[in-house]
C-alpha cells in the first residue's frame, strides 16, 4: 500500500472519496491537502473541465498499525506462549475447574466440561443443548467467558497459562464458514475485478480470511478501519 496518493474529482469531497477508496482506508487515518480548489477558477478557464487534486497521506499511526496487523494476520503460528510448568498448569485447572463446576449447574442439567491440559494451557470445552446460548453474536460471549477463565486461571501465576474455550464446536464450524466465504469472495473478485469490502469482523476473524487467501495468486487483502468495525478489503492483486 502507498503511504501518499494524489487523487482528482470534480468537488473536493469526490476527490477525497476518489482518494479513500484507492488507499482503502478511512476518512480519520489520513491528512488531506488540497493542491487545487474548485473555488479558485479564472474567468477564462471557465468552460475548462472541473478538476480538483487532493494529496491523501497516510497518517504514522495507521501506517505502523496496519503493517503489524498483516504481519500478523499472515502468520500461521499462534500469539506464542511460554512453556508452562506442572505446577502452574495444575494450579490453573483446579481454579478453572471450580469455577466451572458452580457455573455449569446453573446454566443447566445438561451442561458437561472437559478440560485438557496442553504445553502451555488448558483446552476447555463446554457442551449440551443448554449451553449453546453461551455462544452469543459471532462467539462474542464465548469470548468473554473465555477471558473470564483466564483471569480465573491466571490469579498468583507470573508465566500466564493460555486459555482456549470452545463451546459445542463453535469455533471450527465458524473456521470454516469464513474460508468457504474467503473463497467465494475471490471468486467475485476474480470475475467482477471489483473490490469487496467485508462487514466488520473480530482480530481472530480477520486473520482466519488473511490466511486462507494469503498464496493466492490473483487477489489480496488489506485492513481498514478501526476497531470494532474493523473490516477486511478483498481487491485484484
Amino acid at each position: 500500500m502507498p503511504n501518499s496518493i494524489i487523487a482528482e474529482g470534480k468537488t473536493t469531497n469526490e476527490a477525497i472519496e476518489n482518494g479513500l477508496k484507492e488507499l482503502k482506508v478511512t476518512k480519520n487515518q489520513v491528512n488531506i491537502k488540497v493542491l487545487e480548489n474548485e473555488d479558485k477558477r479564472s474567468f477564462f478557464s471557465i468552460l475548462a473541465p472541473r478538476i480538483v487534486k487532493v494529496e491523501l497521506t497516510l497518517k504514522d499511526d495507521y501506517q505502523k498499525e496496519n503493517v503489524e496487523e498483516i504481519a500478523n494476520n499472515k502468520s500461521t503460528q499462534p500469539k506464542e506462549y511460554k512453556k508452562c510448568s506442572e505446577e502452574d498448569l495444575e494450579k490453573a485447572r483446579s481454579r478453572v475447574e471450580a469455577f466451572l463446576e458452580v457455573f455449569s449447574k446453573k446454566i443447566g442439567e445438561d451442561v458437561k466440561y472437559d478440560i485438557e491440559k496442553t504445553e502451555t494451557g488448558l483446552n476447555v470445552n463446554i457442551i449440551g443443548n443448554d449451553a449453546t446460548f453461551l455462544i452469543g453474536y459471532r462467539g462474542d460471549t464465548l469470548y468473554a467467558i473465555q477471558n473470564i477463565l483466564f483471569a480465573v486461571a491466571n490469579k498468583g501465576i507470573s508465566n500466564k497459562v493460555r486459555i482456549i474455550l470452545d463451546i459445542g464446536g463453535y469455533k471450527q464450524k465458524r473456521e470454516k464458514s469464513l474460508e468457504l466465504l474467503a473463497d467465494k469472495i475471490e471468486r467475485t473478485v476474480i470475475k467482477t475485478r471489483k473490490s469487496v469490502t467485508l462487514e466488520p469482523m473480530k482480530p481472530y476473524e480477520r486473520k482466519i480470511i488473511h490466511s486462507r487467501l494469503q498464496n493466492s495468486k490473483k487477489v489480496t487483502t488489506n485492513s481498514i478501519g478501526e476497531e470494532p468495525k474493523r473490516r477486511i478489503v478483498v481487491s485484484l492483486k
